[in-house]
């Protein structure tokens, strides 16, 4: 019987432990890095939006931007996807304050992204997002949302666009 091979129970055990330890080290590191590419997704999927309502107030607004994601989706500015109002891990919204001829005023949008999954363990991001008519993309503070009123986005600092 003394010419058994295997492993032993305890050698098993070791082998566990290490295991878990690796796997304690590198999961936090995984999440951190799929809301590091959500964030970058919901930077890039603004500034689609932003160039989308640009595009729709000169060819189809009639000099107004389009007060929802769906009326850009529609004519093929964006894609279904970011019209549906969700896209990695973040929620999106437009909201627009049309042209005013007899008072002068301009017409006027914002566009807003928010985690989906905001302070919790499996958190979609950190960051909220915002970008108004004039194209500067600002971000909340971290554990934050955006808020825009079709003319402005508040709470944010802008990001070195």
């Amino acid at each position: 019987m003394k010419n058994q091979k295997g492993f032993s129970l305890i050698e098993l055990l070791i082998v566990v432990v290490i295991i878990g330890i690796i796997a304690a080290i590198a999961i936090p590191n995984l999440l951190a890095a799929r809301r590091s590419a959500n964030e970058g997704s919901a930077i890039s999927s603004l500034r689609t939006t932003h160039g989308a309502q640009m595009t729709f107030q000169a060819t189809s607004g009639g000099g107004n931007y389009a007060t929802s994601l769906g009326n850009l989706a529609t004519p093929g500015l964006i894609d279904s996807v970011l019209g549906s109002g969700t896209k990695s891990g973040y929620a999106f919204s437009t909201t627009a304050v049309a042209l005013v001829t007899a008072t002068g005023t301009p017409a006027t949008f914002t566009a807003i992204g928010n985690p989906t999954q905001l302070g919790t363990p499996m958190a979609t991001g950190t960051r909220g997002f915002c970008i108004a008519t004039e194209g500067v993309l600002g971000a909340s503070a971290a554990g934050g949302a955006s808020t825009g009123d079709g003319v402005v986005c508040s709470g944010t600092t802008p990001l070195n666009n």
